[in-house]
């Protein structure tokens, strides 16, 4: 539970003192019923490690009447999280995060308490405190007076689904390397046009994927946009 003490120093800590969000991080240990506070054992039918036990589990998601809460489990197998579901996630009023140890937790208390599975990517931690502590902050910054400029959310809604395009500052020239000229236009909507041309280009280089799946609808976009989609699809 410590290892959460590090969210005190960022956004999420700014937040939690502004009233909106709570944090309670509980210590699976103090729901044991073992006499040495144990929470893990072998696992049946064999295999390296140890599994979390059910008993401790069960007990602290009966305190938190997680009955009535969405329960998300921090696990390698789970759906990995993108944009989608942390939207999903930041429209509940209350989250129960179980973050796992060791080879994971007893099957029976997932599907007791239909708890959902959810990854940060396809590799291994040693705990799922530093996952959940990352679905917090991505989260966090969703909710309505969480980030410094109500711009930046509505920037990233309008290219959710790409990677982000090429940024620059001063100075305009750094060792002969200048700022593209666009930029330095004033024409906002030129420079739109030039950020999004350049987050489907790297977005279709690096993840064709999430390429193919923003650019199936282009009916929703304006015609300029459109266009700029149109390019990049025979560019590359």
């Amino acid at each position: 539970p410590e290892m959460f003490k590090a969210l005190d120093a960022s956004m999420i800590g700014r937040a939690a003192r502004d009233g909106i969000i709570s944090l309670d991080v509980r210590n699976i240990r103090d729901y044991s019923r073992d006499k040495r506070k144990r929470t893990d054992d072998t696992p049946f039918g064999g295999g390296p490690g140890m599994l979390m036990t059910a008993q401790p589990i069960d007990d602290a998601l009966k305190d938190l009447e997680a009955e009535r809460k969405p329960v998300l489990y921090l696990s390698p197998r789970g759906d990995v999280m993108d944009q989608k579901l942390l939207e999903e996630i930041a429209a509940e009023e209350e989250i129960v995060l179980l973050a796992g140890h060791y080879e994971g937790v007893d099957q029976r208390i997932l599907d007791k308490w239909n708890i959902k599975e959810v990854s940060i990517g396809d590799y291994i931690l040693t705990g799922g405190e530093l996952p959940a502590m990352v679905l917090i902050d991505a989260v966090t910054r969703l909710l309505p007076g969480v980030l410094a400029s109500r711009d930046s959310a509505l920037e990233e809604s309008v290219y959710s689904g790409l990677l982000e395009y090429p940024q620059y500052t001063q100075p305009r020239n750094y060792e002969g390397m200048e700022v593209p000229e666009i930029l330095l236009s004033g024409d906002h909507r030129k420079i739109h046009l030039w950020r999004m041309e350049q987050a489907l280009i790297l977005t279709k280089k690096k993840r064709p994927e999430m390429f193919e799946e923003f650019v199936k609808n282009p009916g929703g976009f304006a015609k300029d946009e459109q266009k700029v989609i149109e390019k990049v699809r025979h560019l590359l």
